[in-house]
């Protein structure tokens, strides 16, 4: 009898795109600084960041405490000032282990933010993380998404 095998065809690149009624700027304002990182996380994953670590350019690290107290080292890969910015994440004080979070903004209509969220982890070495990582669907970073264009779209509000 022939050994039955399974291939298993995951994907390891999630995305989802939405368009927020916001300044592209004011978008990325939230996402490159660290500390308003919880206020929109949809993942419930991310309890708090220090203060005063905006990020400017790639090879920037910022700390980021999560929700069961462990602290991750993200270090920022992809930076263009409004419009781009990914890190991988680490355990404190470690290499990454090879997953990628993106954010990428693009102007849509007048006074609209298309952003699209994607999370990779084609080369994601640490079999512990895989579990997470086929975890975090589509619907999670729309979940982000959408709180983010709450938040935005309040600040967007208030101020005009």
């Amino acid at each position: 009898m022939q050994p039955v095998t399974e291939k298993i065809d995951e994907t390891r690149i999630v995305s989802a795109s939405r368009e927020i009624a916001a300044d592209s700027a004011d978008i990325f304002e939230l996402i490159a600084d660290p500390a308003q990182q919880p206020r929109w996380d949809g993942n419930d994953n991310l309890a708090e960041a220090p203060a005063g670590q905006r990020v400017r350019a790639a090879g920037d690290v910022f700390a980021m405490t999560l929700t069961n107290g462990a602290v991750r080292d993200n270090h920022v890969v992809e930076f263009v000032e409004g419009e781009r910015i990914a890190w991988h994440p680490s355990e404190h004080g470690k290499e990454p282990p090879g997953h990628l979070w993106r954010w990428e903004l693009a102007p849509a209509q007048e006074g609209r933010t298309l952003v699209t969220h994607t999370y990779d982890w084609t080369k994601l070495t640490d079999e512990k993380r895989q579990v997470r990582a086929r975890a975090t669907t589509g619907e999670k970073l729309s979940a982000s998404l959408e709180r983010l264009a709450q938040l935005a779209e309040a600040e967007t509000n208030s101020a005009g």
